[in-house]
């Protein structure tokens, strides 16, 4: 069990580090913070540049964290937050398939990641080595969650209307 919550966090955690370092740095093709503000302005955000900067930290750290096994469920929970919002707000008006930019890519790290909330990061980690497997309880875990999920929806309410492609 330790080997194989080692090897989730190993690929969903590197996975969404590297597309939130796309987001913040312009590294492996990404657009940089200037580029996807532009994005984040055409799905609706009068600040696109600051969305920016909080998706692109929230798949950067928290895959880190997802990868370290360290701060318990705080990891998972932030990617879960920008998962939602890019489910709510870019994918989920077209279907489930991503070959159309449906739901199913940020759907199944969702699910990955809430798995790993739950879980916790196993043996082979942070939080095993410091003594702090603590924070890997239910009770945390659900209250890392439902955060995640409230501060996603507060930050799609906080949209216009989309501007139009």
């Amino acid at each position: 069990m330790d080997i194989a919550l080692l090897i989730a966090r190993l690929i969903l955690g590197l996975g969404l580090a590297a597309h939130g370092a796309q987001k913040l740095f312009g590294w492996y093709g990404g657009y940089g913070t200037k580029g996807t503000g532009q994005y984040m302005v055409s799905l609706g955000w009068s600040a696109g540049v600051p969305v920016a900067v909080l998706a692109g930290v929230g798949e950067f750290v928290g895959g880190w964290l997802t990868v370290l096994g360290l701060g318990g469920p705080a990891g998972p929970a932030l990617v879960i937050v920008v998962m939602v919002v890019a489910m709510a707000t870019v994918h989920m008006s077209n279907g489930f398939f991503a070959s159309k930019n449906g739901v199913e890519l940020p759907l199944m790290v969702t699910a990955g990641m809430l798995t790993l909330a739950f879980t916790g990061p196993g043996a082979f980690s942070v939080d095993a080595r410091i003594g702090a497997l603590w924070l890997n309880v239910p009770d945390v875990a659900w209250r890392a969650v439902g955060a995640a999920v409230a501060v996603a929806l507060i930050m799609v309410l906080l949209r216009r209307k989309p501007l139009a492609a």
